[in-house]
């Protein structure tokens, strides 16, 4: 697959580099352990066309208040998709869930690389609009989730657990300094992470959905009490 929008050139470079520094730094490591985890569960092209691609347009990102590298993040949700035995469809939405969001990929890109399936499932775990007010984009995403598809929904909820497993652990290192980073302070980030957990658990229909939105409640609990 010829992924056009990053070049082919920049995949050649990407892969040497990425290469060359799983070999001398920790969390690069870390990243390719994870790399090793998803394709031993999923051995298809969608999936490791999704990893090569998020590595490549999160290129120099890094997790906010951090120098972690951002791409650690989706392939944690790809991880937890897969783990969960989701569809290879969403297992690479899940890795992609943040490409048009926060970096030059748009939807076109998308849906000429990656299909309309995939497309529209990133596009459901995407927000519309980053130009809007803090507030209303987390009210859309709130009431969008009430009624979003149940792929949206496992994407969504394994982004937001993934979200709220490193919160805490930069909670126990950093203290309340962590949500300085935040475009709003700790209250109304409570209330964001609370009113997401009662539209999971209000949507939990199987076993798949039981274990993952539960999971989630659990540490916002642990976050916010």
């Amino acid at each position: 697959m010829v992924l056009n929008i990053l070049g082919s050139n920049k995949i050649q470079r990407g892969k040497a580099e990425f290469i060359l520094k799983a070999q001398k730094e920790p969390i690069y490591k870390e990243i390719q352990n994870l790399i090793s985890l998803i394709t031993s569960q999923r051995k298809s092209n969608v999936v490791s066309d999704a990893i090569e691609y998020a590595i490549l347009a999160h290129e120099g990102q890094t997790r906010k208040g951090t120098d972690i590298p951002y791409v650690i993040h989706p392939l944690r949700v790809g991880l937890k998709l897969a783990e969960l035995g989701c569809f290879d469809d969403i297992v690479a939405a899940g890795i992609l869930h943040d490409t048009v969001e926060d970096t030059p990929v748009t939807v076109e890109d998308l849906k000429r690389d990656f299909g309309e399936k995939v497309t529209a499932f990133v596009g459901g775990a995407s927000e519309p609009d980053k130009s809007d007010t803090w507030e209303n984009r987390k009210h859309h995403t709130i009431e969008y989730l009430k009624t979003a598809p149940r792929e949206v929904l496992l994407i969504s909820a394994a982004d937001k657990l993934d979200n709220a497993k490193e919160t805490l652990v930069h909670l126990k290192e950093v203290g309340d300094k962590h949500w300085a980073a935040f475009n709003r302070p700790k209250e109304q980030q409570r209330w964001y992470y609370k009113s997401l957990a009662e539209v999971f658990v209000s949507r939990i229909e199987d076993d798949t959905t039981d274990r993952l939105f539960r999971e989630y409640k659990q540490e916002v609990d642990k976050i916010f009490g």
